[in-house]
């Protein structure tokens, strides 16, 4: 039987999840965490790399945060339609691991497929609750769904100190060579906005929003759902 995880990231191709929110995945499985990562596609339509290879970083990246679990659904890259089907694997996925926490992209971003991820999490974890969906798989209430920043970040409404983390977080990105190191001449890859200092920019995106409570480093979600306190 499957294990089951505390934290299900979810986003639309291998490094998305690692750029929007390494650092809170280290801390969280440097806490006793189990923290899973699916990928909905096998992003074969990057303009570098191959399956094959993001496959490769993609298991070297979830080593050094120390993942209890990573999966790939296969769904098309650039092909996230919002389909019944495509729903139904996304919540199978999360019955099977039954998370308390749920992770998806921000639903604006400049790469369409993020948004689609966003808007196919939204639906899964509803549908994941109604006992008589998929009634072959015990349902799932999910306790929040939270959105990280890829791209861009406005309207943070909860950030996590990862100063002691960023190293960790720099340190999977840097795994996913094929989309982050600078395309030297003579090899089969084209340059891109990611080939461009990428690291570096999502580093000093973290570092900035750190600034604002006084932290080195920290990383950036959104709610839709208020977040639920007892006492302040």
């Amino acid at each position: 039987m499957m294990k089951t995880v505390d934290i299900l990231a979810f986003g639309a191709h291998p490094d998305d999840v690692e750029i929007g929110m390494g650092g809170t995945i280290a801390k969280h499985v440097h806490e006793g965490f189990r923290v899973g990562i699916c990928d909905l596609t096998e992003a074969e339509m990057s303009s570098n790399g191959t399956v094959e290879t993001r496959r490769q970083e993609a298991a070297e990246a979830s080593a050094v945060l120390g993942l209890s679990y990573r999966s790939c659904l296969g769904l098309p890259d650039r092909g996230l339609t919002g389909s019944s089907e495509q729903i139904e694997a996304i919540v199978r996925e999360i019955r099977r691991l039954r998370p308390r926490l749920v992770f998806a992209p921000y639903w604006v971003d400049r790469h369409p497929d993020h948004n689609a991820c966003s808007r196919l999490l939204e639906e899964a974890v509803f549908n994941a609750k109604l006992r008589n969906y998929l009634p072959e798989l015990p349902s799932v209430q999910v306790e929040q769904l939270y959105f990280y920043y890829i791209n861009d970040s406005s309207e943070v409404s909860l950030i996590t100190d990862i100063s002691e983390y960023v190293e960790q977080k720099i340190n999977a990105l840097r795994a996913y060579r094929s989309q982050f190191a600078p395309a030297a001449a003579g090899e089969d890859r084209v340059q891109t906005p990611l080939t461009d200092r990428y690291v570096e920019r999502v580093t000093a995106r973290d570092m900035l929003l750190g600034q604002t409570r006084g932290w080195a480093y920290a990383e950036g979600f959104a709610m839709k759902r208020p977040y639920a306190v007892t006492i302040f």
